[in-house]
């Protein structure tokens, strides 16, 4: 079954006065981030969006959203089109996007303190959820008191607090070092693995992408669309120890021999965008 639909997805953006960009050799002052994006995205996977910069590939976790709006096509969610923000979707940004003034705590119960969920329930969910991501001795500590692959940790709990269907994640654990982000990322399919939520993530990581996920959706340099979909078929429960394997090494190179001439033509624009003056 599939939860989210795309058709026919077109996004453009408007320039500010004076500023122009060089399209394929055309100056305008719009900038076609989705082009013809057509993707169906099954109930429960873990489908993973990669692509070169500028793809588009967060622009559509907007639209998934209902934070932004096509310019032309549709985005169905649970069948009906997507015409505002939902509470079926949760969202980790890149930068963790933390309330200062809130403990870790106090950070993982705002969602549910928004649905109107009692106090007392939602401080055994949050506490439920700070424990799965190894934080329960930090949920009376504030942000600016955390490491950043701990406010990441209380991020994606929070999004996870409300339950929702669709868990859309763009580039959560970017900012982060090396160590930090593999281990985010055993937690992170530990904890979905025990789920039925729909992932949508977004990563410039080949490998991250493998490992995570059910499939690798490559989508081509701008204007985005979705030049194939990839089955990745490693086994699940996935453990860190499977990255060293030879059936990752394959999946790997599948996914690279897909993007590898994408993020080449991205490479061209963005020389062109820089020789143009004006």
């Amino acid at each position: 079954m599939d939860i989210i639909v795309a058709e026919n997805i077109r996004k453009k953006f408007k320039l500010k006065n004076g500023q122009k960009v060089k399209n394929n050799g055309v100056v305008s002052d719009e900038v076609e981030a989705l082009s013809g994006f057509n993707l169906k995205i099954r109930k429960g996977e873990f489908l993973v969006l990669v692509g070169p910069s500028g793809s588009g590939k967060s622009v559509f976790l907007d639209l998934v959203s209902g934070l932004s709006a096509p310019t032309g096509g549709v985005i169905y969610l649970d069948g009906k089109p997507v015409q505002a923000p939902s509470a079926k979707t949760g969202y980790v940004f890149q930068q963790y996007a933390l309330f200062p003034w809130r403990t870790a705590l106090s950070n993982v119960e705002c969602g549910l303190e928004a649905k109107g969920v009692p106090k007392d329930e939602r401080v055994r969910i949050a506490r439920e959820l700070l424990s799965l991501f190894g934080l329960s001795d930090f949920e009376d500590r504030f942000p600016y008191q955390l490491s950043g692959g701990m406010q990441q940790r209380v991020s994606i709990a929070r999004a996870l607090a409300t339950k929702p269907e669709v868990l859309l994640m763009d580039e959560p654990f970017a900012a982060l070092d090396a160590q930090t982000r593999e281990i985010l990322q055993n937690e992170l399919i530990r904890i979905w693995e025990g789920t039925d939520t729909t992932v949508i993530f977004v990563t410039h990581s080949i490998d991250e992408a493998v490992f995570l996920a059910d499939r690798v959706a490559v989508v081509t340099a701008r204007p985005g669309r979705i030049k194939e979909l990839i089955e990745i078929d490693l086994p699940r429960p996935r453990t860190g120890e499977i990255r060293s394997s030879t059936e990752f090494a394959r999946n790997r190179h599948k996914v690279w021999l897909a993007l590898k001439s994408e993020v080449s033509k991205a490479e061209q624009y963005t020389k062109l965008a820089t020789g143009f003056a004006g």
